[in-house]
């Protein structure tokens, strides 16, 4: 899953290098940190948050299947 949301978030970005996902493993949640470059973070958010929205819909329903719960954070 952080493979999926990294090669995500590197195509929407100008800068892919300086993007950075960071998974935190719980027993009931997994937390999956989105960080991008300075001033790239409007790109992965999208027009009124519908990019981030979509992303966050895809990593809900691909983790139902395994049975967990998954959060993600956008960080600049």
């Amino acid at each position: 899953m952080k493979e999926f949301i990294e090669m995500i978030a590197k195509h929407l970005v100008d800068h892919p290098e300086a993007v950075e996902v960071k998974e935190v493993e719980g027993e009931r949640t997994t937390v999956y940190e989105l960080r991008v470059g300075e001033g790239e973070l409007g790109k992965v958010i999208g027009k009124k948050g519908q990019t981030a929205r979509s992303i966050r819909t895809l990593l809900t329903a691909a983790s139902a299947k395994k049975g967990k719960r998954a959060v993600l954070e956008i960080l600049d």
